[in-house]
């Protein structure tokens, strides 16, 4: 099941892949889609980040003993690597890295959809609202990590499947909109990932890529 749900996601991206082929050639193809950053780099600036959920998850919750290989298939592997894939690489980037548009024409729509295509986990209406604004703002989070790491869609892939792969591997919720406990220690690690990126950045003396100039429309270039 678990690999079918993959061949399943790769068929869904074939048009997509088409046509970053058509837009940037065989060359550009992987480039494009900041698969070519450092896997290395994403991993540990993730696992870092993520520490916050494995400890507190550990101290406040149970091991989730019927989590399957399945499972870690599907909603963490799977879902890590083709929601970023599709809509941060592709629906996000396309748009930021190459047309004039800045930062919020450019991720509104994908952060929608991300947070529409999480709503099957809801039961209720309070439940729903929950849900579609975490999974949202989500959305708009690792857009912004993903540009301000030059790209390296590794650094969302990865933040993804940790914070996925906590959520499975203890008892914590049936959704992703969780409780107070589970949100005290998400709300650390997306602390950690804004704080980590901006000391990042500012040691290598580099700039934000998103800013005020280009947060509406990019400047055109000199």
């Amino acid at each position: 099941m678990g690999v079918s749900h993959i061949i399943a996601y790769t068929i869904v991206g074939i048009p997509i892949f088409t046509g970053v082929l058509l837009l940037h050639g065989r060359k550009g193809f992987f480039k494009s889609l900041g698969l070519q950053s450092s896997i290395v780099k994403g991993f540990l600036f993730a696992l870092l980040c993520t520490l916050p959920m494995f400890l507190g998850f550990a101290f406040v919750f149970e091991l989730n003993r019927e989590i399957s290989l399945n499972t870690f298939l599907i909603s963490i592997i799977a879902a890590a690597f083709f929601e970023e894939l599709y809509f941060r690489s592709f629906l996000f980037g396309q748009l930021f890295r190459y047309t004039r548009l800045g930062f919020i024409p450019s991720v509104i729509l994908g952060a929608l959809l991300f947070g529409a295509v999480h709503l099957y986990q809801s039961t209720d209406p309070g439940e729903l609202i929950g849900i579609f604004l975490i999974t949202f703002l989500g959305g708009l989070l690792f857009s912004w990590v993903y540009t301000e790491w030059k790209f390296n869609l590794w650094t969302a892939v990865f933040l993804h499947l940790l914070m996925n792969f906590s959520w499975e591997l203890f008892s914590v919720s049936d959704n992703a909109f969780g409780g107070l406990y589970s949100n005290i220690f998400r709300i650390i690690t997306i602390a950690m990932i804004i704080i980590l990126t901006l000391v990042y950045k500012k040691r290598r003396g580099e700039k934000l890529m998103i800013n005020k100039h280009t947060i509406w429309k990019k400047p055109l270039p000199n």
